[in-house]
């Protein structure tokens, strides 16, 4: 991280965000591998490869194995940090685990090749992180605590430099501010990080989107207020729901006290390894042009892009897109209604579809979502601000609350799992997969074995099962 000077550094997202955003994920191994050595021979702070939707894109669309990419991409990054994004109590799945897998998550990514986790939870809640920091510092990783910014209710620069206080207590090596919906302007940002900056010790970098087109001015604010790290998309798999630049934001600190100092020609001749690529998404209509504009109704409704898309097709469903405003309008509601949550997987998608719930039965709560539900019963954890009584009773009655940490009411999960994968076990991670996605990971381990056994695919029983040649 910079110390002692100006500078500011570059995490690379090529490899994880980048694609996430723009291509649901579906970059593979096979078309990283080659670029692997160029990016690591530019001296970024880091390469994000890893976490986020890469674990369930890998097993569930792309028949490979996520941790046979992190150790070939390892393989070829000798020298560059590799970084990824963990939710928490969460890990990389959609509920919260068991802390005994949580710490084996932590301990396998680390020992398959990563350096850098970024830890985050959706609520904030700094108990759904502890056990994930814990773990990453016992495993000598370099622990990134995340906070999830927002705007609206209780959500403040003051709140953001305590919490920021907290995570660095917690045992943090450094803050990531991570505007997963790009809602930081720029002014705000040189306020957040200026204040963050005077009230830590640690480093701070700053992780946003595209998708209201204000990110590069964000990034110019928020180095000049002393971030240390900014991440950034090689240009082809740039801007819209990616990131800013990496290319542009290299040259626009060129020659001033915060030059990044990468060489700028070796920048292009990655960029151009890219091009043809994301020529090949087009056409094949993975990538979808939509996704590459700027979308000021992000800064209008506060809402991410991704929710925005999602709530468009959820109202094409039902053959009511003409309720898109008033949904858009229910949406700040039910955020307050549920204690202000910042809007990210999975509060985004339980806020926006109950506020299309009640557009459509017209009547708010009539129809209520089991993640609703679990919002209300304190299932994901500790809201900002607590939840009225009124929308209690109204969610979920007089059902019981649960007020500890959520995952003090999890058993050990480890054992069993290990119990239950046995049959298709070659590896000790594949326990892991098959914790966070059950039968995805199954009809992997299954696809897996034919490949190795040369058996035909098509071939497989109806249970899709495969049994080794005597």
């Amino acid at each position: 991280m910079a110390k002692g000077n100006k500078a500011v550094e570059i995490t690379e997202t090529v490899l994880r965000d980048a694609h996430q955003s723009l291509i649901a994920t579906r970059m593979t191994t096979e078309e990283m591998l080659p670029i692997v050595e160029k990016l690591d021979d530019i001296g970024f702070h880091s390469l994000e490869a890893w976490g986020g939707a890469t674990f369930d894109s890998c097993l569930r669309f792309l028949n490979e194995d996520p941790w046979e990419r992190l150790r070939k991409i390892k393989d070829k990054a000798k020298k560059t940090p590799l970084q990824m994004l963990f939710r928490g109590q969460n890990i990389l799945g959609y509920r919260h685990y068991a802390d005994d897998i949580v710490q084996y998550f932590v301990q396998k990514s680390i020992a398959n090749g990563i350096d850098i986790i970024r830890i985050f939870d959706a609520l904030n809640d700094t108990r759904n992180l502890k056990c994930a920091i814990d773990a990453c510092i016992k495993e000598k990783g370099h622990c990134q605590a995340a906070l999830s910014y927002t705007i609206g209710g209780p959500h403040t620069t003051e709140s953001f430099v305590k919490l920021s206080k907290q995570l660095e207590e917690m045992g943090a090596n450094s803050i990531c501010i991570k505007d997963m919906a790009g809602l930081l302007l720029p002014y705000t940002a040189y306020e957040l990080v200026k204040a963050i900056k005077e009230t830590v010790k640690i480093p701070v970098q700053l992780h946003t989107h595209y998708t209201s087109g204000e990110a590069s001015m964000v990034y110019l604010k928020a180095v000049e207020a002393g971030v240390d790290v900014i991440d950034c998309a090689m240009s082809p798999m740039a801007m819209g729901t990616s990131q800013p630049p990496t290319e542009p934001m290299v040259a626009a600190f060129q020659n001033t006290p915060y030059d990044t100092g990468y060489d700028l020609d070796k920048l292009v001749e990655i960029c151009d390894y890219f091009k043809p690529l994301r020529e090949k998404y087009l056409a094949s209509g993975l990538m979808n042009p939509k996704v590459m504009g700027v979308d000021v109704n992000t800064l209008k409704y506060q809402v991410p892009g991704g929710m925005l898309s999602n709530l468009v097709s959820q109202l094409k469903q039902q053959g009511r897109e003409d309720a898109f405003e008033e949904v858009l309008k229910e949406v700040p509601r039910v955020r307050a209604d549920m204690g202000y949550p910042p809007l990210v997987t999975p509060s985004s998608q339980i806020v926006g579809t109950q506020a299309v719930l009640n557009v459509l039965m017209g009547e708010r709560y009539k129809m209520v979502s089991k993640e609703t539900k679990g919002i209300v019963r304190g299932e994901y954890g500790r809201t900002p601000v607590p939840i009225s009584d009124e929308i209690v009773k109204k969610v979920i009655g007089d059902e019981k609350r649960i007020t500890c940490r959520p995952a003090d009411l999890l058993e050990p999960e480890l054992d069993k799992m290990r119990k239950e994968c046995a049959e298709w076990t070659e590896q000790d991670e594949d326990v892991l997969s098959y914790a966070l996605f059950g039968q995805v990971a199954v009809k992997f381990f299954e696809y897996r074995r034919a490949q190795k056994y040369k058996i035909d695919a098509d071939l497989l029983d109806e249970e899709n099962k495969v049994y080794p040649v005597q």
